[in-house]
Formats: structure tokens, C-alpha cells, sequence
């Protein structure tokens, strides 16, 4: 299979040359500009970041890209649509003040930011999934499949469902509405191991579907009620609630790479990965543990599947960081932050579908 082109940019800063500079210099490097932005409404999918939660991309990095595309002709907007938790971004309004106080003000960003489903998630649009084994039609965020080119910038870190967070989960699970996302999740249930657990309640306070109850001073999980969105799983303090099974984390990478493929299928698409603040979970918690590794540095490409495959690699060949979730473990960082997923799966079915490939040429930037 032919390689696809990933280009990668470290964080250096010498003589003046800022981190804004070099994403610059990276995306015009790695092609961007070849894309015809002239008068077409532009998507820039990104997670505005969880209040609380400080490992999330700061808004200069969209700003550098939307000032870009400005230039280019284009009419960007930042998006992301609602979530399925309790949360700061649980409806169009919440998600708004959460991206406002997070600093993604049109004054800093130079433009507008939309929720893609709408006021309450629900603003969707169906969208057949070529060569989709778990979904034939992804539910996807209306003003995401509005667009005429969609950008992907994303915060490359660690998830507990599907072993890390790249392009695929930023567009995936990110442009789902929320009926998608609660079809994404629908095969997993967390199970609760009773010696761990200390009845503090965290996981009652983060559902919004009322599914986890106290008896007796220990969490359960009412599967009835409980869609799978993992949320309980990550604020956890004993690592005491688990995911049901790897057949689920499984499925779920599976069905992301498909709501990938219909989110880029028939349109100009360009990603973006920032490997920095890797931390071990997903940023939609409303808090975040120190970084498992150093910071990399910026990747881009026109291939999704390709760009994580490169970012992944990167972030194995480092060092874990002493005092980190990680420090003092050795071999596949991935794996040993989240041995219950297994980050291979996505990107293989991701290739079998025909949305990229993980052959990759990577090429440096200076």
C-alpha cells in the first residue's frame, strides 16, 4: 500500500521562532494551502476543553489556523458538538460559556464558534458510511456535514476507551450528535469490582443518566439506563469501575473510524495533531492528570489514519515521566496506560475501510 506523507514540526523555540510560527510553517509545509478555500464555509472540529480541565488546546493554535484559512480565501467557524455527560457542554448554551471561558472568544480566535447538533444534540443529519460493518448511517452534527471542507485540530493524548485520542476520536466521536455517540458507546458497560470501590459518589455526580446507584456503600451500574459513554470509568479515584469488556473498546474504535469515514468522505479534509500535555485521559473530564510523556511536537497530513499512526509511534518511542501515571513502566505506553483497550484496532479498521492507510512517510519540518 502507498505511504502517505505526515509532517512533523518539534517545539524548539530559538530566535524568536514561536510554537504559533512553526504550526504555521507546518501545515503550509505539509500542503494546506492546496486545498480551494475561496469562498467555502470551513469546519475547524476541535474540543474546546471540559471546564476544569487544563490539558486542552489553547485557542491561539485554532487562531493560527483560522487566520490561515482566512487568508486562503475560506470562512472558518470552530465547532464540536454536545456531549452525552454531565458537563459543560452538555447543550449548545453550556458548551458556548464553556468554550468562552476557556478563552474561544471571536476576538482571540478571529471567528465564530458553532455547535454542529444544535441546542440540545439534536440537530443531526444521517450520513451512510461507506463500506461500514457496525453503522450504515452515522448521525452526525448538522453544521459539521454543512460544511464545504472540514479541518481537524486535535490534542493527542491518552483515552480510556480507545487507548488514545488522535484525528479519528476528534472527528469520530467528536462530530457524532448525541444520539451518535450514544450509538458509538452502546456496546460498552462498565462493570464496578466491589473490593475497590470507596462509595465516594464521583461517578453519580458525572452521569447523566442516572446509572450509577450506592447500596450499602458500594457503586453499581444500572445497565438498563447506562448508555457506555466511559465517563464514570475516568473520574474514578480507585480505578474501581472498569469497561465490560475489550470486545466493547473494541467495537467502539471500530464504529469511530466509521463515523470518520462519513464525516471526510466526498469533501476536501486536512488534520492536524498537537502531541503536547499528553495526558492519560480523555479531555473531557473536568480535570487532568500530569503528562505520560514529554511533549513531541506538531503533526500534520492529509491522511487521518496515517497522522495517528505517526503520533502513536511518536509517543511509544518516549520516556515515560517520572512521577506521571506512567513513570517507571516500560514497553508500549499505550497499552500500559490503558491495558483494557487496544489502541491497534481503530487504525486497522480505519485501513480495511478504505479511510487511510498506516504507512507513512514522515517528513521534518524546519
Amino acid at each position: 500500500m502507498k505511504q502517505s506523507d505526515v509532517h512533523f514540526i518539534n517545539l524548539r523555540c530559538e530566535n524568536g521562532d514561536s510554537r504559533l510560527d512553526k504550526l504555521e510553517r507546518l501545515i503550509t509545509k505539509a500542503g494546506m494551502d492546496k486545498i480551494d478555500f475561496k469562498g467555502k464555509f470551513v469546519a475547524i472540529k476541535l474540543h474546546f476543553g471540559e471546564p476544569g480541565n487544563l490539558a486542552f488546546l489553547r485557542p491561539n493554535y485554532a487562531a493560527t489556523v483560522v487566520k490561515m484559512v482566512q487568508k486562503l480565501g475560506g470562512k472558518p467557524f470552530l465547532t464540536d458538538c454536545n456531549t452525552l455527560y454531565v458537563g459543560g457542554r452538555k447543550n449548545a448554551l453550556d458548551h458556548l460559556d464553556s468554550a468562552y471561558k476557556n478563552g474561544y472568544m471571536p476576538y482571540a480566535t478571529g471567528c465564530h464558534a458553532i455547535i454542529a447538533d444544535g441546542l440540545k444534540g439534536t440537530d443531526e443529519v444521517l450520513v451512510p458510511v461507506r463500506n461500514g460493518e457496525y453503522v450504515k448511517e452515522a448521525r452526525i452534527g448538522r453544521a459539521l456535514m454543512d460544511a464545504d471542507i472540514v479541518i481537524s485540530l486535535a490534542h493527542f493524548k491518552g483515552h480510556e476507551g480507545t487507548g488514545f485520542g488522535g484525528a479519528l476520536k476528534n472527528l469520530g466521536m467528536g462530530g457524532g450528535s448525541r444520539a451518535g455517540k450514544m450509538e458509538m458507546h452502546s456496546d460498552g458497560k462498565p462493570q464496578v469490582e466491589a473490593d475497590l470501590c470507596i462509595g465516594c459518589g464521583a461517578c453519580i455526580k458525572v452521569c447523566a443518566h442516572d446509572a450509577p446507584h450506592i447500596t450499602k456503600g458500594i457503586s453499581w451500574i444500572d445497565h438498563d439506563r447506562c448508555v457506555g459513554c466511559g465517563m464514570c470509568i475516568g473520574v474514578c479515584p480507585t480505578d474501581a469501575i472498569q469497561p465490560g469488556s475489550s470486545s466493547s473498546n473494541d467495537r467502539l474504535n471500530c464504529k469511530i473510524s466509521e463515523y470518520t469515514q462519513a464525516i471526510c468522505d466526498g469533501r476536501p479534509t486536512f488534520h492536524i495533531n498537537v502531541v503536547i500535555d499528553v495526558s492519560p485521559f480523555c479531555d473531557c473530564h473536568g480535570d487532568n492528570d500530569v503528562a505520560i510523556v514529554p511533549d513531541v511536537g506538531m503533526f500534520a497530513s492529509f491522511d487521518p489514519v496515517a497522522l495517528d499512526r505517526a503520533c502513536v509511534d511518536a509517543v511509544n518511542a518516549q520516556t515515560p515521566l517520572a512521577g506521571s501515571r506512567l513513570g517507571g513502566t516500560k514497553g508500549d505506553n499505550l497499552d500500559n496506560n490503558h491495558p483494557q483497550t487496544n489502541w491497534r484496532v481503530g487504525l486497522e479498521h480505519a485501513q480495511k475501510i478504505g479511510l487511510g492507510t498506516q504507512e507513512y512517510r514522515l517528513i521534518e519540518v524546519r
